[in-house]
């Protein structure tokens, strides 16, 4: 027989031979026991939950406008910038607006003097002066008043004329006056000034008081500060335009916290309670999750769509590029819209994605106590999420086994051995 010949029959004879028994072992290697872990099915009341898409919105925002009429001398900031609370967004010319300040402290402190000189009263120097005056005048007035008596008498005895008469009464009625001036005026110095005049001094000076206070409050108006911690969003104005009195400057929002903003129809309204934590997912941000809590709800719904708002606050994350979280970002968050109800969880783990609908792989027990089974995979629904746990409905029970691990490669009817069964951990709706 030719070589070619004999080397053909025997390739004919190996594939034959492989034919023949790979099958065989690869059935043998599909029939071994499989190891898994598993853990038992749940039942717990859960509240019914959705997920809704919602809005990032500022917990403040401010449009701060110029409350005085003025040219823009600083505009120190900048678009997407932090201010602080009380820092400059810009600043008015104020040359005119600090003289009329100085001159009206100047016009203060001459109204205190002279209330100062009312208060204190006379000196005693001229207390002094004015007693010495009053005395003077007085012992004039007695040397006129008895020569005046003298005339008198000489002119009876026909020693003087009228003439003379006439003037010796016309000085003693002279001197009269002026001891009753320099005696008035001794008393008033004596006595000081009437509290009548002290309280007009006083309330000169209040008015004039109230004129600086005004000028000073309306001096720091030209310095336009951001009313809080925050970001500059949007600018108004720029270097060396004018502005007048209620025109816009910046826009100032603060991001140290938010507020998440989703809509709830009104038959889900009444399960929506305040203070329920929720779980906030962020796609823009990797699909981080923060936790929340719902603040708000505003009771007006709108009219066309029959939804109520509702507020989740929770807290933003800052680093050194700025606020993880920014307004006008989309969320997703899970809310209970429902009430209470008993269902069966399983660890999301226990899910295997078919092409149909998933399923989870239930281990039937050959005994009670036993460690191996039989594989059956059961088509289930997922519902509410609760942590690493998840709602099914399907032909399955209470406290049966699921596999955890090693589940994606058994098929139905394989036998298993269970390494290790899991402890059923505490299950709260806390995480969601």
């Amino acid at each position: 027989m030719p070589e070619k010949v004999i080397i053909m029959n025997r390739i004919l004879i190996a594939s034959l031979f492989v034919f023949l028994i790979v099958p065989e072992q690869i059935k043998a290697a599909q029939s071994k026991v499989a190891p898994v872990v598993t853990v038992k099915v749940i039942e717990k009341k859960l509240k019914t939950r959705q997920t809704y898409v919602g809005t990032i919105y500022p917990v403040k925002k401010s449009v701060v406008g110029s409350a005085v009429d003025g040219r823009v001398a600083e505009f120190p900031i900048n678009e997407g910038e932090f201010i602080k609370k009380g820092k400059p967004l810009a600043k008015l010319l104020t040359r005119t607006i600090s003289l009329d300040v100085e001159a009206a402290k100047a016009e203060l402190i001459l109204k205190k003097e002279e209330l100062k000189e009312l208060v204190n009263g006379s000196r005693e120097e001229d207390i002094k002066r004015a007693k010495a005056l009053m005395l003077a005048a007085k012992t004039v007035n007695n040397y006129q008043q008895n020569r005046l008596k003298r005339m008198e008498m000489l002119y009876k005895k026909q020693t003087i004329n009228e003439d003379e008469l006439q003037k010796s009464r016309s000085d003693s009625i002279k001197t009269n006056y002026v001891y009753q001036e320099t005696l008035s005026s001794f008393n008033l110095m004596n006595e000081g000034p009437r509290p009548e005049k002290i309280a007009q001094a006083r309330a000169r000076v209040s008015y004039q008081q109230a004129i600086v206070n005004n000028l000073e409050d309306k001096l720091k108006k030209y310095t336009i500060v951001a009313p809080f911690d925050g970001y500059i969003i949007k600018e108004h104005t720029e270097l060396g335009e004018w502005v007048n009195r209620g025109d816009l400057i910046a826009e100032v929002i603060a991001l140290n916290e938010v507020n998440i903003v989703i809509q709830v129809l009104d038959t889900q309204i009444s399960h929506v309670k305040l203070g329920v934590p929720v779980i906030v997912e962020i796609p823009a941000a990797r699909n981080q999750k923060f936790k929340g809590v719902i603040g708000r709800i505003i009771p007006q719904a709108d009219i066309r769509s029959r939804t109520f708002p509702v507020i989740v606050r929770l807290k933003n994350k800052i680093t050194k590029e700025g606020p993880l979280m920014k307004s006008g970002m989309m969320v997703r968050t899970s809310i209970p819209n429902g009430p209470e109800k008993m269902a069966l969880l399983v660890p999301k783990d226990a899910l295997v994605l078919s092409e149909n609908r998933p399923v989870v792989m239930v281990v039937d027990l050959n005994s009670k106590g036993s460690k191996t089974g039989i594989v059956r995979p059961v088509p289930v629904q997922y519902g509410i999420e609760s942590g690493e746990w998840i709602e099914v409905t399907g032909n399955i029970k209470k406290g049966e086994q699921v596999v955890v691990r090693g589940n994606e490669r058994l098929r139905k009817d394989q036998e298993v051995v269970i390494t290790e069964m899991l402890k059923v951990p505490e299950v709260s709706q806390k995480s969601n």
